[in-house]
């Protein structure tokens, strides 16, 4: 596998001897210094460009990368519609277990690109021309504070779907199930992130798919939050519901005593009743 530096010569190199390429900057998880460095981060690098056009009209300058395994390029899927607008990605994992997450963004777009995310370190600017930034930090990805609404939304979601998980498991659909099951658990996550910023003065950052969560909450908690993944059977889905539930509503009181929200104790309870009624329900009911 090629090391740290040699990959990063490569990209700069890279940069350096291609006139089209006017300036070069990282962002992402290797410039933020809260996050364990290991050999699976993938570089994210944009290339800021003067020709956009003769980059994307030849598919094989990137080879100058490596060897591959593979690549994506978004930009030119039917199934991802397009969302970086003017700028193209190169998504490339090579055969030595390295991986380059390129875009191309025109240069026209240098101040617009400089604003968008506080993890980005410039690596080379060939005209000068790009304004000078803030130290890499990590601030705009941390726990936001909930409203009184944004709580109310949370607990809400949660319990209308739950409604949909035991439908699922009546009828013997169980990947609906498991499908509305994403979506509480996806509450859940929200609920407990606010839990964690609670007890960090909201200073951190739970990382992308909740990723560093660990940190931040008790064992006992991991080990209820981790219960919560069924298993392919019936019994077990509905043990999971149940375990969801019970630590979705023990989490989110303490938010709401935390920040004086309202927690809907009769909403709450009418729900769980409902959802041990059909549990119960013969198949023929």
């Amino acid at each position: 596998m090629r090391s740290k530096q040699e990959m990063m010569e490569l990209i700069l190199n890279v940069a350096k001897e291609d006139s089209r390429i006017r300036a070069a900057a990282m962002n992402g998880s290797r410039v933020n210094r809260n996050v364990p460095s290991d050999s699976f981060q993938d570089y994210d690098i944009v290339y800021l460009v003067s020709d956009m056009g003769s980059f994307i009209n030849d598919p094989n300058w990137i080879d100058v990368f490596g060897d591959r395994i593979m690549m994506q390029t978004p930009e030119n899927m039917t199934m991802f519609p397009p969302t970086l607008g003017g700028r193209f990605s190169y998504l490339m994992l090579f055969k030595d277990g390295n991986r380059i997450d390129l875009i191309l963004a025109p240069i026209e777009e240098k101040e617009a690109y400089c604003r968008e995310d506080g993890l980005t370190v410039i690596l080379l600017d060939k005209d000068d021309s790009l304004p000078i930034l803030s130290p890499p930090s990590d601030k705009g990805y941390w726990v936001k504070k909930p409203s009184a609404f944004l709580f109310a939304d949370c607990c809400k979601e949660f319990r209308w779907v739950s409604t949909y998980i035991v439908k699922g498991l009546w009828r013997g659909e169980i990947l609906y199930a498991f499908d509305h099951m994403t979506i509480c658990r996806s509450m859940l996550m929200k609920m407990l992130e606010w839990k964690a910023g609670m007890e960090t003065d909201f200073s951190l950052s739970i990382g992308k798919n909740g990723k560093y969560l660990k940190r931040y909450v008790d064992d006992e908690t991991w080990t209820r939050l981790l219960k919560t993944f069924p298993s392919g059977s019936y019994e077990h889905a509905w043990r999971t519901l149940f375990t969801m539930t019970a630590l979705f509503e023990e989490v989110a009181i303490e938010v709401a005593k935390h920040f004086g929200f309202t927690y809907s104790f009769e909403e709450a309870e009418n729900v769980k009743a409902y959802l041990k009624h059909v549990q119960q329900l013969g198949p023929d009911a």
